[in-house]
């Protein structure tokens, strides 16, 4: 794909942004938890590990050398799994409290796949020796 670098890092910067908008809304209480503010909860700042993981694949997408490629494979996928954690930890109900998931939140989860995917797709010549 003759885009993949450039879509992948869009992409990177997508599931940063969505860590500052809100993922998930418990009914209940007045409990907003997104990627950095999750008061009231034990959570801590569950998109602090996706920020990092994307800022270098950003970086590694940009880097026209094959290294930087298979590297990439790495921090996306980390950052894939990473994801999928938050989704799964802060989308289950807690003691009959089950929490109502934002847009924001499902965006996130398919950047980050999709992040996986470009990573999978550089735009990189093959030179025979």
């Amino acid at each position: 794909m003759k885009y993949a670098n450039q879509i992948g890092a869009i992409l990177a910067a997508v599931v940063i942004a969505s860590c500052f908008i809100t993922w998930i809304k418990i009914p209940d209480t007045a409990i907003t938890i997104s990627g950095f503010a999750t008061e009231g909860t034990r959570y801590g700042k569950p998109g602090l590990v996706n920020v990092v993981m994307s800022s270098i694949a950003i970086l590694l997408f940009l880097i026209p050398r094959i290294w930087a490629k298979r590297a990439n494979l790495f921090f996306s996928g980390f950052n894939l799994a990473w994801a999928f954690r938050n989704f799964i930890l802060l989308s289950t109900c807690h003691a009959g409290d089950c929490p109502d998931r934002q847009p924001a939140f499902f965006i996130y989860i398919i950047a980050a796949l999709l992040q996986l995917v470009m990573s999978f797709l550089p735009n990189q010549a093959i030179t025979k020796k």
